[in-house]
């Protein structure tokens, strides 16, 4: 469970919400008018059982019925008011709450981008996508109705106690005497409330994590006749959310009905009391009624106020949740002492690079190597060697932990990413397809990239032939992570992807292994085709597809052990003899 969702947080950190507010800063003149609006509909608020009290005292008693026609008017025209002012200030509000989502929504994403691939192997995607929507959401809740009803709710209870008080104090004071059992009753949910909500989020973000986890793995539930048993979990997980969520509405159920009850006892006091000082003589009848507007209206905001304190802390967790995401460090795009790359060649050094993705774990040690351009070499050793970790290194994926890397005489950290990753192609055994078409899982969006060249880079490496069979050719749109196509058209679609990029170095994670003889034969072709005229390293998972290269580097729990061509490496009968002798024997049977 992680461990983030279990925190409840503070109901107010002015740190976080100074932060939050800057971004209303935008829309300043909006949030302006929407409090200005809020002031008049909360000054109508406040007239409407005040003239109600005129009406008693100055036209209904005394039967005067021209009066009573003109305050009627006023009266209808006040709610005419306020039903506009509400109008807009709803509009506003959202408006700028929904302004302000999108705004945050871009930041996440661009800053996503701009992270580390090691921030990615240590944060699952599904809380990274609850960061850009649900946390988000839930600040639109504040930032917009939230923020401007709490304003609302103080400014209008602290009108109707000066109203109050202005019309009779000894009234006031006695409709007063109730809000010690209004403010206990509220702690008292408040409290309840906040704890159920957090046994609520606890449990929706287990269902979330096992519905993910159990549709990704559909495949192997049906293969193994584990529905059923998944259904038990699934219903269970699904059994303890519904049971604190109902204890959530079981509160709610509660709290409304003792407000309720908290305010008929004040109207009763105000009607007892009121009652008594206008048989008296020494109060009106229409002073009283006011009171029972007012008293009506009064609760009201309490009872918001008390509510919102719950949204005010979910937004208080999700905004340091999504600030703490934001205030990782990003990949540094443009260094300081940035250097422009020679003409294209293809040159590619190490210079005592090591790498260690937690410290002191060393995956890399002490690699030193030089690539000539346009030379063709192969990767190979055993799983966990650091083969990835190395082609990673040379795009800066990952950046070395110690040593450098160079690229046609340039040290890569002088380099923007824009500028090594243009020159720098990747074709892996994982192809990742994108949700689109064809044609735009080979350019990418590229706008500088032809229709011509995207049709010539498919005819290069055998991937035309298939493109031109499926129903809208190079506009048939792709399923999720291309779920309507083979193995081996994914990974020749990655072909075309990369030549019609046109990269001075290819790196190439051969994928032959889990494809049929004639595909593989096609995917051969194709890499020879990716290969001619650019320097190209290859990791290689069986041996005997490399024998071709210039030279091989074998790398062996970190080090590189051992370099040469084929026939050096074999004659060597070191790691590489082994490795070969070993694949051998297993193809051979």
């Amino acid at each position: 469970m992680n461990p983030e969702e279990e925190i409840l947080g503070k109901a107010y950190d002015s740190r976080l919400m100074k932060r939050l507010l800057r971004y209303l800063a935008p829309y300043r003149w909006m949030v302006i008018s929407a409090i200005g609006i809020l002031i008049l509909g909360s000054i109508m608020q406040l007239l409407l059982p005040y003239f109600t009290k005129v009406a008693i005292d100055r036209y209904i008693t005394p039967k005067n019925l021209s009066g009573l026609s003109k305050i009627a008017l006023v009266y209808f025209l006040v709610l005419l008011l306020q039903m506009v002012f509400g109008f807009y200030q709803t509009y506003i509000t959202q408006k700028i709450g929904q302004k302000v989502m999108y705004d945050i929504r871009s930041q996440i994403f661009s800053h996503l981008q701009r992270l580390p691939l090691s921030f990615f192997d240590k944060n699952p995607v599904g809380r990274l996508v609850t960061r850009a929507t649900n946390d988000v959401e839930t600040l639109n809740a504040t930032l917009s109705s939230g923020v401007v009803t709490i304003f609302g709710d103080v400014f209008v209870l602290l009108g109707i106690i000066a109203v109050m008080l202005a019309l009779n104090w000894r009234l006031a004071l006695l409709t007063f005497s109730v809000l010690p059992f209004i403010i206990y009753a509220s702690y008292l949910f408040r409290t309840r409330v906040r704890q159920s909500y957090r046994q609520v989020r606890l449990r929706i973000a287990r269902i979330n994590s096992y519905l993910q986890e159990n549709i990704m793995g559909m495949s192997t539930v049906q293969l193994f006749n584990r529905e059923e048993k998944n259904y038990r979990r699934f219903d269970e997980l699904n059994a303890d959310y519904l049971g604190a969520y109902l204890q959530t509405i079981f509160y709610y159920a509660i709290f409304h009905p003792v407000i309720e009850i908290i305010s008929a006892v004040a109207i009763g006091l105000i009607l007892w009391f009121g009652g008594i000082n206008v048989l008296d003589n020494t109060l009106t009848i229409g002073v009283v009624v006011a009171f029972v507007q007012y008293t009506q209206r009064f609760f009201q905001p309490i009872r918001d106020l008390s509510e919102k304190y719950n949204l005010l802390q979910a937004s208080m967790a999700s905004s340091e949740r999504i600030f703490k995401l934001l205030d990782t460090p990003q990949q540094i795009l443009a260094p300081a002492d940035r250097m422009m790359l020679p003409p294209p060649c293809g040159d590619i050094e190490f210079r005592d690079v090591s790498f260690a993705y937690n410290e002191n774990e060393w995956v890399l040690k002490n690699i030193s190597f030089k690539i000539g351009c346009g030379e063709k070499v192969a990767i190979v050793g055993a799983t966990g060697a650091g083969k990835t970790t190395l082609i990673n290194l040379i795009t800066r994926m990952y950046e070395p932990t110690k040593g450098r890397i160079f690229l046609d005489g340039v040290d890569t950290a002088q380099l923007t990413l824009e500028d090594l990753r243009r020159r720098v192609r990747m074709v892996l055994q994982d192809v990742f397809i994108f949700s689109g078409t064809v044609e735009y899982n080979i350019l990418l969006g590229d706008d500088s990239i032809g229709m011509d060249r995207v049709v010539q880079a498919a005819k290069d490496v055998n991937a035309h032939a298939f493109i031109e069979k499926l129903a809208k050719g190079y506009k048939t749109e792709l399923h999720e992570r291309g779920s309507n196509l083979s193995t081996g058209q994914k990974q020749l679609l990655s072909f075309a992807r990369a030549l019609a990029f046109n990269p001075e170095i290819l790196i190439m994670d051969e994928a032959t292994s889990s494809v049929d003889t004639e595909t593989e034969v096609l995917l051969r072709q194709a890499t020879e085709k990716l290969m001619t005229g650019r320097t190209a390293l290859i990791i290689a998972h069986r041996l005997s597809t490399i024998q071709n290269v210039d030279w091989i580097l074998v790398l062996h729990k970190g080090e590189l052990r051992e370099m040469g061509t084929h026939e050096e490496l074999l004659a060597q009968k070191g790691i590489y003899y082994r490795l070969y002798q070993l694949q051998y024997r297993v193809q051979g049977g």
